[in-house]
């Protein structure tokens, strides 16, 4: 893979910048670990949110949003996990990609570091999350990786579907936050299907458990698909969420969970995504249909040609 390249700055921020034949993404030079913009080769457009201007007061300092692609974890404190990134980054260049890693952070001795990796064929790429405990007493805690998106799309969360037959406990969940309500019209319910329009409007947060192990968000005639391995009969926060969406009025979040678990001093839990960006034709005829194409990965032509 080419050498990761200085960029513009990210409003103000210096950025590195990777890019294969198909796409490209920028990540902070000096802060994070972030990625901040992403695109197909050929467009400058960002596929990601830039909310440089939002962030709020913590007690270790101001928080900046900034918008794009950020590493959290659960349950969520807010005083924890919301701890100034501005500097102390660590990069390492990898044979295959690059490295970020911030720094020890005060109160749980988190490190939080975000590693990617190109695919040169197709437009798409790994990200591994890692959560490592540097502090001394073991941690209970999930990695919780959160995607910024610009308004005027829709996610996608693709649950099971109804079977016949009678069975006695239940398969699916769907989780709402307290000040969301199910009068809610962004929020669209299908059997196998949840979906949510990024318009402006009251906060809206909804979760749920998913089996198929994808979900995607949808603007423009592209979709972006973050892929994972869901991990089936482990506990997860937010009773029993591993993918999550927020809007309200700047931004949507399309957030993926993995399990929760008791991480020794020294050791480290993990979140590995598989991001997908491709072009899509808009005249499907539900929502259905379309989640049906973006569940098949791009390198499996002969499943989507059958």
């Amino acid at each position: 893979m080419p050498e990761p390249t200085a960029h513009v700055d990210y409003h103000g921020r210096p950025t590195l910048r990777l890019a294969s034949d198909s796409l490209w993404l920028d990540v902070l030079a000096a802060g994070g670990p972030r990625i901040v913009r992403l695109g197909l080769t050929g467009s400058a457009a960002n596929l990601l949110a830039e909310t440089p201007d939002l962030g709020w007061e913590t007690p270790n300092g101001r928080y900046d949003l900034l918008g794009g692609h950020r590493l959290w974890f659960a349950p969520e404190d807010p005083d924890a996990v919301a701890v100034p990134d501005a500097d102390g980054l660590a990069i390492d260049r990898l044979p295959g990609g690059i490295r970020l890693s911030g720094r020890v952070e005060p109160g749980t001795g988190i490190v939080r570091s975000i590693e990617i990796e190109l695919d040169l064929v197709n437009p798409s790429f790994t990200v591994r999350h890692e959560l490592l405990n540097r502090g001394p007493d073991p941690l209970e805690l999930a990695p919780w990786s959160i995607t910024q998106l610009p308004l005027g799309g829709r996610a996608l969360l693709p649950q099971r579907r109804a079977a016949p037959g009678h069975r006695v406990r239940p398969n699916r969940n769907l989780v709402l936050w307290p000040y969301t309500t199910w009068d809610d019209r962004r929020i669209m319910v299908q059997d196998g299907l949840v979906v949510v329009s990024a318009a402006p409007g009251d906060d809206l947060k909804l979760g749920c458990f998913t089996d198929r192990g994808w979900v995607a968000y949808v603007r423009d005639g592209v979709a972006l698909i973050r892929r994972f391995e869901p991990a089936i009969g482990e506990r997860h926060p937010d009773l029993e969420c591993n993918t999550e969406t927020y809007c309200g009025r700047h931004y949507l979040e399309l957030e993926v969970l993995g399990p929760l678990r008791t991480v020794p001093p020294g050791a480290s839990t993990c979140l590995v995504e598989r991001w997908e960006a491709r072009r899509i034709e808009e005249q499907h005829a539900d929502e259905l249909e379309l989640a049906a194409e973006l569940s098949l990965p791009l390198d499996a032509p002969s499943e989507r040609t059958a």
